[in-house]
This record gives structure tokens, sequence and C-alpha cells, in this order.
């Protein structure tokens, strides 16, 4: 582990397993939900954003203008499956089973984790979570512009220098 690791107050948990990014560039287990960023699949410049909730599975996708899906009315729609399959490629089916409370028999996977959450009848949850998940998905996209540096980022300082005297 490099000095810069081990000096992080944040630890990065490296992806279980490598996924692709043009189909779900941005997912993230928060705020009691699996929610996420997922490519259109007819029109290149349109995104869903996806979310489902922890215990409830309450799930809801509308595009980033807060349109709502026309897949996704009584039940999941694919955008929907598409955010589970590459949250358990990000985080691994245990731990995404955790987050959302998911009981499955045997071994998690994300078709049974899907299959086990579309069988509890989840309710159509709003669509409040929408701009702010699409805001932090915008943040991460500013971030892939800068420049590569060692240096610290000014917006990124949150915290004072443990060192310094005040």
């Amino acid at each position: 582990m490099s000095d810069w690791e081990r000096s992080s107050t944040a630890r990065v948990v490296p992806p279980a397993r490598p996924r692709k990014l043009a189909k779900v560039p941005f997912v993230e287990l928060a705020d009691g939900r699996l929610q996420g960023v997922v490519s259109s699949g007819s029109d290149i410049e349109r995104v869903y954003v996806s979310s489902v909730g922890a215990g409830t599975f309450a799930y809801a996708c509308s595009t980033n203008n807060n349109r709502p899906c026309g897949g996704a009315r009584g039940g999941f729609c694919n955008h929907i499956r598409t955010l589970v399959n590459e949250a358990v490629l990000q985080y691994g089916a245990e731990r995404v089973a955790r987050y959302l409370r998911v009981e499955t028999e045997g071994e998690p996977s994300a078709q049974t984790l899907t299959t086990s959450m579309t069988g509890a009848r989840p309710p159509r949850g709003g669509t409040a979570a929408a701009a702010p998940v699409f805001s932090r998905f915008l943040r991460h996209l500013a971030y892939l512009e800068l420049a590569p540096t060692t240096g610290p980022l000014p917006e990124m300082q949150w915290f004072p220098p443990t060192r310094a005297v005040a």
C-alpha cells in the first residue's frame, strides 16, 4: 500500500470485478438506496436516474430532466435491472444484498436479488432523489476533466491539515 493510501482518511474500496462504464457510468449505495445513472438504450444523449430503496425496494426511474421512464410501470424496468447488475459488479452481491436488506436463498447474485425484490411487489417511489444523484454524477465527470496531479485540490480540502498549529 502506498503512502498516499495509508494517509488517506477515506478508504477506496476496489470494485469486486471490473465493469464497463458505458451502460452505467455511475452507481452508488447511498442515502438508503441503490442509485445511479443508466444510459438509454435508444438515445445516446439520454440517461436515466434509477434507484431502489433499502428494505422497501421502492423503485424510481426517470430521465435526467425528470420525465418518467416508460418501462417502470408496475415493476422494475430494464434500467433498474441493469443498475442492480452493475452494482453487483462494483460492490459484490453480498454487500448489495446486505445494504438493500434482501433475503435470498443460497448465494446472492444480481438475478436472485432482482427476483427477490420484484417478488415483494415493491411500490413505486418518488423521483425527489433524481436531482441530487444526477448532480453527484456530473461532479464526478468534472473530476475526469482535470489534469492529473499529485497536489491537493482546494475543493477537496474538507478538513484542516492534522499538523496545523492554531
